[in-house]
């Protein structure tokens, strides 16, 4: 049956997430900072609105997939937000990856006021979001998951319920925590290669079907490989990421060196101006490892030279 959904955060993903809903025929009210990122969606029939209050007022389910936790608190907890203007009955599901203990603030605040909350991270990047394969994994109450579960099987392949609000961003730092390592091993392989003088996308078609068969390797090492290093999912964000995981790792009293080193590297690639580069542009501080840079110095600092 349409649903009248509410969407806030129309970039690199979830205007591909949102156009989903609105070509499986539910109503759609939309927000995003930047309102020509929702162009398409509008000339598809979705419904702008000024601010998220505004989509809260209109739709039903509230979705949101914005950049930083800060992000998330201004937009559903800010007093312009989702929160604030949504009446008893009304489910808020954030999809951004955010801080656990964020998520677990959210559904408190919304129970108070009888509305419904879920922390619903998603991996599977630009690609996963365009082709509706997204991994989804949710927390929250178990009987409000049944309420969306048909909405996020209209925009991925894996969703999975995870417990209790919070438990779908603790599981969302695993994946990021796997992925950091991954994808410096990654670079490193095809950084060798090339300075071996090797074709990369040869190498990819070897190693690429072996043990060290990954997404990041398939994926995002043809990117590399084809010097393609537009955003399915920012640097930036993947520092945000990284420091959220690391942040709940020291909470915990748990070590990550891995992903300590890991975010070492990307930091530096934020230094180097790549932030707003695809999460492979990390390749690019390797290529300055041999050539005159100004931040040369903070480059030899590291274990990659």
């Amino acid at each position: 049956m349409s649903k009248k959904i509410g969407w806030i955060g129309t970039g690199v993903m979830g205007a591909s997430m949102c156009m989903h809903l609105l070509k499986a025929g539910n109503e759609a009210f939309v927000y995003n900072r930047t309102k020509s990122k929702a162009d398409g969606l509008v000339a598809e029939g979705a419904v702008w609105c000024e601010s998220p209050a505004e989509v809260a007022k209109n739709a039903d389910i509230i979705f949101s997939i914005v950049g930083y936790p800060s992000d998330v608190e201004e937009t559903i907890l800010g007093q312009n937000g989702v929160l604030a203007n949504a009446v008893e009955g009304k489910i808020i599901v954030d999809m951004t990856t955010s801080d656990p203990s964020l998520a677990e603030r959210i559904a408190r605040e919304a129970a108070a006021k009888g509305v419904e909350a879920l922390d619903a991270p998603v991996s599977g990047g630009d690609v996963g979001a365009r082709d509706a394969t997204l991994a989804i994994m949710v927390g929250g109450a178990e009987e409000t998951f049944d309420k969306v579960k048909s909405l996020f099987e209209i925009m991925g392949e894996n969703i999975q319920y995870r417990g209790a609000s919070g438990a779908g961003q603790h599981t969302k730092m695993c994946n990021q925590i796997l992925v950091a390592g991954t994808i410096v091993g990654s670079v490193e392989s095809l950084f060798y290669a090339y300075k071996s003088g090797m074709d990369l996308n040869e190498v990819i078609d070897v190693i690429g079907t072996g043990a060290a068969a990954s997404v990041c390797i398939n994926g995002l090492g043809r990117r590399i490989a084809n010097s393609d290093f537009d955003p399915g999912f920012y640097i930036k964000h993947f520092v945000k990421d990284m420091g959220i995981a690391l942040d709940e790792a020291k909470r915990m009293n748990i070590s990550l060196p891995g992903l300590a080193l890991a975010n070492r590297v990307y930091t530096l690639a934020m230094d180097l101006g790549y932030e707003d580069l695809g999460i492979q542009g990390l390749f690019k501080v390797f290529e300055q490892c041999d050539v005159s840079h100004p931040l040369a110095s903070k480059i030899k600092r590291l274990p990659i030279v």
